[in-house]
C-alpha cells in the first residue's frame, strides 16, 4: 500500500517584491548634544528661580520680624541680632 503525501501550499504569500531598506531609528540615550545642553540650562535656570524665591521669602520674613519691638521678639525667642541667621535657617 502506498502513501500518497499531498503538500499544501497558502494561497497568500506575503513576499516583498521592492528593496527598501529597513527604518531605523537612534536610541533615545544618544540624544543630540544640543537638547542635553538645553535640558542642563533648563535645570539651571528653574533652580535659580526656586532660590530667588526663597531668598525673597526669606527678606519678607525678616522684614516683618525686624519692626517687631524687642518685647514681641523676645516673646518669639528671638534676638534682634540673630533675626538674619535665624531667618535663613527657617528658609
Amino acid at each position: 500500500m502506498t502513501i500518497l503525501q499531498l503538500s499544501v501550499m497558502p494561497m497568500n504569500m506575503h513576499e516583498s517584491f521592492t528593496f527598501t531598506q529597513p527604518v531605523v531609528l537612534p536610541a533615545s540615550k544618544t540624544a543630540p548634544p544640543r537638547f542635553s545642553w538645553l535640558k542642563l540650562s533648563r535645570r539651571r535656570l528653574v533652580a535659580w528661580l526656586k532660590k530667588c524665591a526663597n531668598d525673597y521669602s526669606d527678606a519678607i520674613v525678616y522684614e516683618n520680624l525686624s519692626r517687631l519691638s524687642d518685647a514681641e521678639l523676645k516673646h518669639r525667642d528671638l534676638s534682634r541680632d540673630i533675626i538674619a541667621r535665624d531667618v535663613g535657617r527657617w528658609g
